[in-house]
């Protein structure tokens, strides 16, 4: 009896897993729950900085409608909300669409910032600048724009 009982004790340590392995299975599972993350998270920023690109056109195109109404880009002073509600400091436009040209939610990045504005523009002296200034929500080089950095001169 004495053989059979200490056959039943070892067949029931062997049915179960040890705490080690468990642990062990835990510790794998963290590690590559860990660099999914990363990779998630990595994709997430790089599509928001392909959205801010096209944002960033969609404004370009609004400003040229503007402009072909009004023979002239808003100020850098009136902004780019002269895209949604017609300006009413100087100059005014003269043709301002009553629709306007742009909805408000376009002039905010993908990190809820409102994008930059300045006319003539500092590196497009003939058009204007438009920027985000990125995930870090400050200028730096991390900021996204109509421009390219080679261009500088």
């Amino acid at each position: 009896m004495d053989a059979r009982n200490e056959t039943r004790e070892t067949a029931r340590r062997r049915e179960g897993f040890t705490l080690i392995e468990i642990m062990a299975v835990v510790v794998i599972m963290g590690m590559l729950m860990a660099t999914l993350a990363v990779g998630i998270n990595a994709q997430i920023n790089n599509a928001r900085i392909k959205n801010t690109k096209a944002q960033i056109l969609r404004i370009e195109q609004a400003l040229e409608f503007y402009q072909l109404d009004n023979a002239r880009f808003p100020t850098t002073e009136q902004s780019l909300s002269a895209l949604v509600t017609q300006p009413t400091s100087p100059p005014e436009p003269r043709a301002y669409n009553p629709a306007g040209y742009i909805k408000a939610e376009a002039l905010k990045d993908p990190w809820g910032q409102d994008f930059q504005y300045r006319v003539p523009g500092d590196h497009n002296p003939y058009g204007v600048d438009i920027w985000s200034l990125g995930p870090d929500g400050v200028e730096s080089e991390d900021d996204i724009a109509n421009w390219s950095e080679t261009s500088d001169t």
